[in-house]
């Protein structure tokens, strides 16, 4: 596809052209995405009604764990359908407001689950070194008042990026998007501005949420384990660590593929477009087909009611 250099005037169709330079097997790539939607809604939705319908996992940590599923049901939907569309049916279109729209869905999408990632890491610090605490402190108040700080943060950090491009910039290089979905740095790149603001306002957001956020975690989980060690009973020790499995591997993938994509966007100018367009897209999709997955094998009293659900 061929990209004029004349600049244009606040276009109002912007053309997403999928992952560039695979787009010949476009449509094989789409297969499995479309699979880990399909397993990502399916499997928070039921994730979802298990928590609401059995009232012994009405718990801080459950409760968090209803948020996350939200939040990824959310976030595969914000992306997948449109993906699909360019993949399968030659849809690349989609209005520049639209864009701007899906590109604030989905980085405050990612910033709340970063966030509920804290919260949930709070809440087993809590648990495993101040068990008889626990419940007087994370009471239904509080865990309501952490979903919305969370959710306001997420929101009140991401608007000003989309406020900058609708304001700051009239004149565009290109309407073409080499991307698979609306980013926040890969339209700032087709500004014919002076770009700088928006890219340092974009990292302060970055280290904001993400460096804070694994920073908080990190620390969390060395305190943890400091205190499981100390435990005198085995039993003891392995059931606080089972309880944590399931989180560390879900603290571990969501930021991993997280820094990856981040990095790779801005200092990996040697490596192939098509890569980091594919990881990107695999990072959004990947945590919400996952993170069902992970609770449901790895946490007793979930799976325990998801079997009684399906057999009955």
């Amino acid at each position: 596809m061929s990209v004029s250099n004349i600049t244009v005037y606040m276009p109002s169709v912007l053309t997403l052209i999928g992952i560039p330079g695979l787009e010949s097997v476009q449509r094989w790539i789409g297969i499995p995405f479309c699979a880990m939607f399909l397993i990502a809604v399916v499997g928070n939705a039921v994730l979802l009604m298990v928590i609401r319908s059995e009232r012994s996992l009405h718990e801080p940590m459950y409760i968090f764990l209803g948020m996350l599923g939200v939040t990824d049901i959310a976030l595969a939907s914000s992306i997948i359908p449109k993906m699909l569309g360019i993949f399968w049916f030659n849809m690349p279109e989609i209005h520049f407001d639209s864009c701007l729209l899906q590109m604030w869905f989905i980085h405050t999408l990612q910033g709340i689950e970063s966030g509920i990632l804290v919260a949930m890491a709070l809440d087993r610090f809590v648990a495993i070194c101040y068990p008889l605490r626990h419940a007087t402190i994370f009471t239904h108040q509080l865990v309501s008042q952490i979903g919305a700080t969370v959710i306001l943060r997420a929101a009140i950090l991401v608007t000003p990026s989309l406020a900058l491009i609708k304001c700051r910039f009239q004149f565009y290089h290109t309407t073409v998007i080499s991307h698979s979905y609306c980013e926040h740095m890969a339209i700032v790149k087709l500004a014919a501005g002076n770009v700088r603001i928006n890219k340092i306002y974009g990292l302060f957001v970055a280290f904001t949420v993400a460096g804070f956020d694994l920073i908080f975690i990190t620390l969390s989980y060395i305190q943890i384990f400091t205190t499981v060690f100390h435990l005198p009973q085995k039993e003891a020790r392995l059931k606080a660590f089972n309880t944590c499995i399931a989180h560390i591997c879900v603290f571990l993938q969501f930021y991993l593929l997280a820094f990856f994509s981040f990095f790779t966007h801005r200092f990996g100018s040697h490596i192939p477009p098509y890569i980091h367009i594919l990881f990107s897209s695999i990072y959004l999709v990947v945590p919400p087909f996952l993170n069902p997955l992970v609770y449901g094998v790895k946490t007793k009293q979930i799976r325990i009611h998801v079997m009684k659900m399906f057999c009955s």
